[in-house]
């Protein structure tokens, strides 16, 4: 595979690209979700600037028009991206988008994020697709720890609570990754630090997900809301603290922007989301996994 991680860190602001100006587009073709996190809150609007937020959601031959009109405002965008504001495999449309970028923009970076739950049994789509990075949130590889923060999953049609879907998320997450990784696909791992609940868990996960072939690990602060308002955001000691104990297994990425799923641009430098989503005020719908 010609994008392999070295690769990746000279082209993709998520891996290091942010020292080369790379852009990126974030595409919001996924609209629903297949668990129900209990720091998530989606939402439809111009104002919120951080992951599981958009203006609006487009289909795949929408994406297509998009992406022309952004590389000719951004020719810095390397990367098209599918973050949200659902999970990008609880539905078709995030595949179906990368296949169709596939023919008319080989070029750029295919980069897709997932909550996991349906990665085992569709790695081998995402692998025929060509999707060159793949981002999968991983907030605890312990189902008594997920479960404070995954209140119930819907697999196959059927609503599983607690530890019970704690169990089948983390199973399917962790086969999915492996087999993802061993197609030579690049895999980040993200995790919602929330210092109550896993914070002393870290350690565990990125060696976890290390051992079985992912390269980078982001460690996301919690945004208090939804069933987590009350709880704390880490502070920056926790979030450093945390870093420094996961990289002793992988490498650690700390330029993370909370990006919105419609972002348009180079991250901490250029935006121009406003332009290519003419955003407007709509009303608020119901934290993905950008």
């Amino acid at each position: 595979m010609s994008n392999t991680y070295e690769n990746l860190q000279k082209s993709h602001p998520c891996f290091g690209g942010q020292k080369n100006n790379a852009g990126r587009i974030h595409l919001p073709v996924s609209p629903g979700c297949n668990i129900a996190c209990r720091f998530c809150e989606r939402a439809i609007n111009d104002t919120e600037n951080r992951p599981g937020v958009t203006s609006k959601i487009i289909t795949p031959d929408e994406s297509i028009e998009i992406l022309e009109k952004a590389l000719a405002i951004c020719p810095e965008i390397t990367v098209a991206g599918i973050a949200g504001p659902g999970d990008t495999l609880a539905t078709d449309y995030a595949l179906e988008t990368f296949r169709k970028i596939g023919e008319k923009f080989p070029n750029l970076i295919k980069c897709m994020s997932t909550n996991g739950l349906l990665l085992d049994e569709r790695a081998d789509e995402i692998i025929e697709v060509g999707i060159d990075s793949l981002t999968v949130t991983v907030n605890a590889v312990d189902p008594e720890i997920e479960a404070q923060l995954n209140k119930y999953v819907v697999y196959h049609g059927k609503i599983y609570y607690g530890v019970e879907g704690a169990k089948i998320l983390i199973e399917n997450q962790l086969k999915g990754i492996k087999k993802v990784a061993d197609s030579g696909i690049t895999v980040k791992i993200n995790t919602v630090l929330v210092p109550e609940i896993n914070g002393g868990h870290i350690e565990e996960i990125a060696k976890t997900v290390s051992e079985i072939g992912a390269k980078i690990y982001n460690i996301i602060p919690l945004i208090p809301q939804f069933e987590l308002s009350g709880y704390s955001a880490p502070t920056c000691a926790e979030i450093d603290h945390a870093r420094t104990l996961a990289s002793k297994y992988i490498d650690v990425f700390r330029h993370c922007q909370h990006c919105r799923a419609d972002a348009v641009g180079v991250p901490g430098k250029s935006e121009y989301g406003e332009q290519i989503y003419q955003r407007r005020i709509v009303a608020k719908e119901t934290f993905s996994h950008g």
